[in-house]
């Protein structure tokens, strides 16, 4: 019941981002395969912001930012089962393609919890051109069980190769 509301939950956060054919998928690692690198000046992720939602790791604030995050993420919860669903990361990459191009925005990461182990999502943008938001959670029980994320990166991809790459300094 639990991993039902947050698919619906993650459904529901999509939907007011760039609205793709098919939605956000996770990836079985036997399918998650190693993508070759061929960047190109007409795809360009420009930027990628990253929000913890976890009361551990939250501090007090009076940046008004921060706050309306926080209580935009946690809008709706009521009882501490809601809170613990919106525990976790959000993304929000920001790219650009110059020409249409059937592109796959995938998000590509590793759980302190689960050590060397990638995980992926990634979602289809047919006939993508000009400038697109894609938001990417990794929350509810996969981020109570798999722990703080260590490192990731956003890669743009376009016939099976690499064509944008956005990555935080701990990949490698």
């Amino acid at each position: 019941m639990i991993r039902l509301f947050a698919a619906l939950l993650a459904v529901a956060a999509l939907s007011a981002c760039s609205t793709p054919k098919e939605p956000l998928r996770q990836i079985p690692i036997a399918h998650a395969n190693v993508v070759p690198l061929a960047l190109e000046d007409d795809f360009k992720i420009e930027k990628v912001t990253k929000f913890l939602n976890d009361p551990k790791y939250l501090k007090p604030t009076e940046d008004e930012m921060l706050i309306f995050e926080r209580q935009r993420v946690n809008y709706g919860a009521i009882t501490a089962v809601d809170y613990g669903e919106r525990r976790g990361y959000y993304f929000n990459v920001s790219w650009s393609a110059k020409r249409p191009a059937d592109i796959t925005a995938r998000i590509e990461y590793r759980l302190e919890n689960l050590g060397a182990h990638v995980q992926a999502k990634e979602m289809r943008f047919p006939f993508a051109k000009g400038s697109h938001v894609t938001k990417f959670t990794v929350i509810g029980d996969e981020y109570k069980e798999g722990g703080k994320i260590t490192a990731w990166r956003v890669l743009l991809i376009e016939n099976g190769r690499a064509v944008g790459l956005y990555q935080s300094f701990l990949w490698n």
